[in-house]
């Protein structure tokens, strides 16, 4: 890949400590470019796959706002923090006493179980007041810290999938290993803090780290220090075409005309897609490349399609 075409996806292994958006900042001097974004935020504390597009990948951005994530999360009980996190300060909570801890054990920590099983059938969840989400303007989390009271609504999630991998007493203290599906805008420390009002031991989120995001896993990711390196030594392989965040979205196969019209911006008739489109959005391939994001449309009484995103 010569340095002009550094287009695309990079899937990044963030490492704790950084925001996602310094990452695109490394990302930014690295490639000496000013055209980075990240799909998807993801907490200073937390690690894992965070995508992030460069250059004409960021035609992309819009089509990943939809995409499921996927977190292992490792949940203590015994406190509760404001953050609801290992950086919060402890705001409540309690340990178990020795007769709790041996029943928890006797029981296969049944009551810790039922509470993740409770948990994982909500629909909806207040955002946390230390969070990204914005009022008026402003991050909770800016509001939060200047002491201001901070009053957030409730949002629509589902859990996809929640499966609790481990449960181990450490210190007296009950530590949980879980994983979960889920869909955009989920808080995983909102799960571990409401699972610990549950138990009434109180629990946050000791680490978080993100394992897929739509059709991207944690395995196909580098680090920045991987990346650097390879970029210095002139390898840009770990730029993968940006296409792919649409890999699952239906297509269309042009012809030659049909493809030269859109990439002209005509408008093209429907009907020789008419049973293999639906009302959504397609992907319009031609000779195995993407051309553009169409939709089918209805105009003085005929089907035609028209275009979403042009990206030839």
């Amino acid at each position: 890949m010569n340095f002009e075409e550094q287009n695309g996806l990079i899937l990044l292994d963030k490492s704790q400590g950084m925001t996602s958006f310094s990452c695109d900042g490394l990302i930014k001097k690295l490639l000496h470019t000013k055209k980075v974004g990240h799909l998807g935020t993801l907490d200073p504390f937390a690690t894992g796959l965070l995508p992030l597009c460069v250059g004409k990948g960021l035609r992309y951005v819009r089509f990943a706002d939809g995409f499921d994530k996927a977190y292992r999360c490792t949940a203590v009980f015994g406190k509760k923090t404001d953050t609801m996190d290992i950086e919060g300060e402890v705001i409540g909570g309690r340990l178990p006493n020795s007769e709790e801890l041996v029943e928890l054990q006797n029981s296969d920590f049944e009551s810790i179980r039922a509470a993740f099983d409770e948990i994982s059938k909500i629909t909806s969840q207040v955002p946390p007041k230390f969070s990204a989400k914005k009022i008026n303007g402003k991050k909770a989390y800016e509001l939060a810290r200047e002491g201001k009271e901070v009053e957030l609504k409730p949002v629509p999630v589902e859990i996809r999938k929640l499966s609790v991998i481990s449960i181990d007493i450490i210190e007296n203290m009950i530590e949980v290993i879980f994983e979960v599906s889920c869909s955009k805008g989920t808080y995983i420390r909102s799960l571990c803090d409401s699972v610990g009002d549950m138990t009434g031991f109180g629990a946050y989120a000791k680490t978080l780290r993100r394992i897929a995001s739509g059709p991207f896993l944690e395995a196909d990711s580098y680090t920045f220090e991987t990346i650097e390196k390879m970029a210095n030594e002139g390898d840009y392989s770990f730029i993968r075409d940006a296409s792919s965040i649409i890999v699952e979205m239906p297509s269309i196969e042009l012809n030659n005309k049909e493809a030269a019209d859109i990439k002209l911006g005509r408008k093209i008739s429907a009907e020789r897609f008419s049973s293999d489109m639906d009302d959504g959005l397609h992907r319009a391939m031609h000779e195995g490349k993407v051309i553009a994001v169409v939709y089918k449309a209805d105009e003085k009484g005929r089907s035609i399609i028209r275009i979403e995103r042009m990206l030839a």
